[in-house]
């Protein structure tokens, strides 16, 4: 009686052409087989495909970021360490990602200094602000997972450009929302959404103008942020396995957006097939959305709910106490319900979450409490830095088992 051929055998039969192309190197590929070949312990069919395509994922990925030199080390093995999941990393968030990994985060979630509205984040005019963010989202890109979110508060201001005039009527709303949404399509991001958060009724008095109820001089208050969501898809012409089968004997297909290659299973003895005998039809995207559909994963209903508007009202952060005190520490914190959001929608447990303007560290708490790696990158050391720690690990106190041995790993790069 023949002997039963293990199925991690016989998708490597039939995808070993197409291992070679992806794996060029002779030593590169046999690690790869050596990787998969405890696959044939494995009873499950469908355990067997998604560990051979976590770990075929996995290497193709490494193969990419060993592309880039530039990487620095310490802050690498900071990142990958195993800990308890609660990163800070001070230093300039620019300078920071360049030394991280291509595509290491799974998520970004952020809300940046907005132009001139505090005292630690002043420029010349605003062309140099928009330009410095620029860079900013250049390289949130490059450290983005393929195929993945960057959740992006920002709210519009009335201030001077300072372009025209730095006189005082050169004052005029700027509309941030906008100029942004144009710099991360132009830096390789994908539009999705806005979500308008509305911040509930207005209490300052100022744009009334009782004394003029006439046309033209009625303005509103500005009660509103923008909560912007951008996809990354970066082109990519690798071949990647079929998530029914397994195997690699798969051909390109139509793009199902802009920079989102899809493949279609060529294996006819694929575990499905289309009544007219055509083959599965997948991506990288839909075999990491749709590969862990688990109940154990799912979001509850009052959560969805919440969000199905895109306009969501959402009590601003108090930090002012009745004495007057700060008692955040931070003269612009972001409620938790924005990082939240982000985490739930776009992430799945023990994944990477990024702030790179950390501030309060609000992601991070919420990164953190929801099961995710969470990091946050914070330039203002001097100014935020005790206050921010402190609340740091006064909101992760209840959800740790022992609160006493919590550890927050921190690396200072300033």
């Amino acid at each position: 009686m023949a002997e039963k051929i293990a199925y991690i055998d016989q998708i490597i039969e039939i995808s070993r052409s197409y291992l070679k192309k992806t794996f060029p190197n002779k030593e590169r590929f046999n690690e790869f087989l050596q990787a998969v070949s405890p696959l044939k312990e494995k009873d499950s069919t469908q355990e067997i495909i998604d560990l051979f395509t976590k770990i075929y994922v996995d290497f193709v990925k490494q193969d990419f970021q060993n592309q880039y030199k530039d990487a620095n080390t310490q802050l690498v093995e900071f990142l990958e360490k195993k800990d308890d999941g609660v990163k800070i990393i001070w230093g300039n968030c620019l300078k920071v990602m360049q030394g991280m990994n291509p595509e290491s985060i799974h998520l970004m979630v952020t809300s940046p200094p907005y132009y001139n509205a505090r005292e630690y984040s002043q420029w010349k005019n605003l062309d140099d602000y928009l330009e410095d963010m620029r860079l900013i989202i250049r390289e949130s890109y490059r450290v983005l997972d393929n195929h993945r979110v960057f959740v992006f508060n920002v709210g519009d201001i009335f201030d001077n450009d300072n372009i025209t005039t730095t006189s005082t009527w050169g004052k005029r709303r700027i509309p941030l929302g906008a100029y942004f949404t144009k710099i991360f399509e132009e830096e390789d991001f994908t539009f999705v959404d806005d979500f308008i958060w509305d911040k509930g009724e207005v209490q300052s008095e100022r744009h009334k103008n009782g004394n003029k109820p006439y046309p033209f001089y009625q303005y509103p208050m500005n009660c509103y942020e923008h909560i912007l969501i951008f996809h990354k898809h970066r082109k990519d012409e690798t071949r990647y396995p079929c998530p029914v089968c397994g195997c690699l004997k798969v051909n390109g297909n139509a793009y199902s957006e802009i920079g989102l290659k899809s493949w279609e299973c060529k294996n006819l003895e694929c575990f499905e097939r289309s009544k007219a005998n055509r083959g599965k039809r997948f991506s990288l995207k839909t075999i990491m959305t749709q590969g862990r559909q688990e109940e154990k994963y799912a979001i509850e209903k009052e959560f969805i709910q919440k969000w199905r508007r895109d306009i969501v009202k959402i009590n601003p952060v108090i930090k002012i106490n009745s004495k007057g005190e700060n008692i955040l520490g931070h003269t612009a914190p972001f409620p938790t319900d924005i990082p939240e959001f982000a985490v739930k929608m776009f992430s799945y447990p023990d994944e990477i979450v990024l702030d790179p303007f950390g501030g309060s560290f609000t992601s991070v708490i919420a990164a953190k409490q929801l099961g995710r790696i969470g990091v946050g990158i914070e330039l203002n050391k001097e100014m935020f830095g005790e206050s921010s720690m402190q609340n740091l690990k006064k909101a992760l106190q209840p959800h740790i088992f022992n609160a006493s041995k919590m550890q927050i790993s921190e690396i200072n790069l300033l």
